[in-house]
């Protein structure tokens, strides 16, 4: 009987056949990035960017295998799209808030 290998997907991704599929801003933003890219069974894995570049100092390399990079694509700019609709939703609640100085002004 063939012994089965325990390795779990994350170590067998090649580091070299990795593409960028995007940068975050943050650690909290890559971590997000990489849980919804593995939620949607694409391997994912956050390289920090310290000062490589001058335009992505302190930024997070989102890498993932080739294969994937049109679907990851997808799936980080759907994400993108909902939160900035979302945050776009919030803006307009608060811009309705009407302070008391709203009524105040005489005709």
């Amino acid at each position: 009987m063939a012994k089965r290998s325990h390795k779990t997907r994350k170590s067998r991704i090649n580091l070299n056949e990795l593409v960028l599929v995007a940068f975050a801003e943050d650690s909290e933003q890559a971590k997000e990035y990489e849980a919804l890219l593995k939620t949607n069974d694409i391997p994912a894995l956050v390289k920090p960017q310290n000062g490589l570049q001058e335009d992505v100092i302190d930024k997070f390399a989102i890498m993932v295998p080739e294969e994937f990079l049109d679907e990851a694509h997808v799936i980080i700019e759907s994400q993108d799209a909902y939160d900035d609709f979302y945050d776009l939703a919030l803006e307009d609640s608060e811009a309705d808030d009407f302070g008391e100085d709203f009524f105040d002004d005489e005709f």
